[in-house]
């Protein structure tokens, strides 16, 4: 039973030992971290959308800073990080989603934004990219009820989908 157990940690030890000199670093988070990629930097993201929420702006730009943060062993500089996040929110909209039977009333409404991002990797330009991402969350009732918590639970979407857009090439 030893020599069992032995032979189980060499094999495990020899992978760990073998994924360390990968040029790939990997965590538990799903993401690929390119090797060397030390840093990164989170512009703000200024909103141009046609209906301008007052606090989105830093919401959405300080969410994209903690899941990067929070989620890789990167460190957060001002200017010219080894990956560069930048862009602009360009839709923020309420629509109906579903008509209340019988009435012309919106039982349900849907909020949605959209983010253009540009993501520049100094590391590894092959990964660069330009593009938008939109997310939403359908509600009912009042939106200034649950707006904060609705655009909260849109923007860890949105970071999430960036954040694996950049390092895990989704």
């Amino acid at each position: 039973m030893r020599i069992g157990k032995r032979i189980g940690c060499l094999v495990f030890l020899s992978a760990m030992l073998i994924a360390q000199g990968c040029g790939v670093k990997y965590g538990f988070t799903g993401g690929s971290i390119p090797e060397g990629m030390k840093t990164y930097t989170v512009e703000f993201f200024e909103n141009t959308a046609p209906i301008v929420y007052p606090t989105l702006s830093q919401s959405f730009t300080e969410a994209l800073k903690e899941r990067i943060r929070s989620q890789s062993s990167l460190s957060q500089v001002t200017n010219d990080g080894d990956a560069i996040f930048e862009g602009r929110i360009t839709g923020y909209a309420i629509t109906p989603a579903a008509v209340e039977a019988g009435t012309d009333r919106a039982a349900l409404s849907r909020l949605s934004i959209t983010v253009s991002v540009k993501y520049t990797n100094n590391i590894k330009p092959e990964d660069n990219f330009d593009q938008p991402f939109t997310r939403f969350k359908d509600f009912s009732g009042a939106i200034s009820a649950q707006e904060e918590s609705l655009i909260r639970d849109i923007n860890q979407m949105l970071t999430e989908d960036i954040y694996n857009r950049a390092f895990a090439n989704w």
